[in-house]
């Protein structure tokens, strides 16, 4: 075999042994998501996730076992797997925490207890919060506006929680499935009445997503099956509604409509 061959195989096979193994967050996913609305929405078996604490246990321990040397070495799709997987396994440790008990998310509190900027974890060698993953680490430094659609914050209103683990290997993929199937998703962005209402996200993250317009004529034939509503968005015409979030736990007993 040609050296150049053998040492390209060489340097495939470490990247691969250096991989984070995500295959127990991966399990507990593919056990404890419940699909809803022809996979376009998710649930999660919160009771299910509690029964196997000990397996999330040993994944979170896992993730904050990582060095921050050893994860900047890491290639940008596996450096983003990583994180969007901490932000939802971590969250799911966090309703788990007050679970059955909790109704929302935010029962934890808005100013004192805050969730998502509570640093009840450590991740890559310090104490962190959710929002740093979200906020100060994947939107500044990866650029991606699908990363709305794959980190779920435990909530009806938020993006589906996906029902497998995210990996380098598959990550486009991946995340624009995620794309499709949210914007698919008529019970959080839906023409009615001339208007394209859609997710509160795409308020409060418009910088991720300018030209709002524009980026949602990508989408047009997702938005609407009605050929002539397509073509107003995918022209760019569409008058544009932000629906109320529900902040309801997406637990799989919640009673929320769907």
């Amino acid at each position: 075999m040609d050296a150049r061959l053998i040492l390209l195989a060489f340097a495939f096979a470490c990247s691969q042994a250096l991989a984070f193994e995500h295959s127990d967050w991966d399990g507990l996913l593919k056990q404890q998501v419940v699909l809803l609305d022809g996979g376009n929405a998710s649930q999660v078996r919160y009771a299910g996730m509690a029964q196997e604490r000990a397996v999330l246990g040993s994944y979170l321990s896992k993730l904050s076992g990582v060095k921050n040397h050893e994860f900047q070495s890491w290639p940008r799709a596996e450096r983003m797997a990583f994180l969007i997987n901490a932000y939802n396994a971590f969250t799911v440790e966090k309703i788990l925490a007050r679970y059955p008990d909790i109704g929302s998310i935010w029962d934890f509190g808005k100013l004192f207890g805050n969730p998502f900027k509570d640093e009840f974890f450590v991740l890559l060698e310090a104490r962190r919060s959710l929002d740093w993953i979200e906020h100060e680490t994947l939107r500044k430094d990866y650029r991606d506006p699908r990363i709305h659609y794959a980190v779920n914050c435990a909530s009806v209103g938020c993006p589906m929680l996906r029902e497998e683990a995210y990996t380098a290997a598959r990550l486009e993929a991946q995340l624009e499935d995620q794309a499709r199937r949210f914007l698919s998703d008529r019970s959080r962005n839906r023409m009615r009445d001339g208007r394209l209402e859609v997710s509160k996200i795409f308020d409060w993250f418009k910088e991720d997503f300018e030209p709002r317009l524009q980026y949602f004529a990508r989408y047009a034939a997702l938005l609407t099956p009605d050929a002539k509503e397509q073509n107003v968005i995918s022209q760019g015409q569409a008058r544009l509604a932000f629906l109320d979030y529900d902040w309801t736990l997406n637990d799989s007993r919640s009673s929320s409509p769907r």
